[in-house]
């Protein structure tokens, strides 16, 4: 019988289980969108759901739960000032998890977990920007292209 047993496992020990939910809610709260594994979707997603919750609450004490239990300072401004003001007449379910199919090699069960209105250039954040001009520069070579083939 599981009397007793709050939450899964995911064959880890429990300092590596509390590092790994810790890191991915840093990479969520980041990027508003990450792909992982389906149980570990599960796992994270009510972890998320009050990490919000406590944002909304605009207090001392609140902030400071926020910095401990995230240990990044620019998550816990982001819940505080972006996230907070974007959920508040929500009253819950503040993350989604989409099934996406299964991983080439062990066809593990993946899935991707995302804020319900996320902000869709929270996922360009840490992109160089040599890179983020060479996709201007393509996108500005395909939209000559298309004016020179349509005289």
């Amino acid at each position: 019988m599981r009397h007793g047993f709050a939450n899964k496992r995911l064959n880890r020990t429990s300092e590596h289980r509390k590092a790994l939910l810790k890191n991915m809610l840093n990479s969520l709260i980041k990027y508003e969108q990450i792909k992982t594994t389906l149980p570990k979707a599960k796992f994270l997603k009510p972890q998320a759901d009050k990490i919000i919750t406590l944002g909304k609450k605009d207090n001392l004490n609140t902030t400071k739960m926020l910095v401990s239990q995230l240990q990044d300072i620019q998550s816990a401004t982001k819940v505080k000032k972006t996230l907070s003001k974007r959920y508040e007449k929500r009253n819950g379910g503040y993350t989604r998890i989409v099934k996406a199919g299964f991983r080439y090699g062990d066809n593990a069960p993946m899935a991707i977990i995302e804020f319900v209105d996320r902000d869709i250039q929270a996922k360009k954040i840490d992109k160089k920007k040599k890179e983020t001009q060479k996709e201007t520069q393509k996108e500005a070579d395909k939209k000559e292209d298309k004016k020179v083939a349509t005289p």
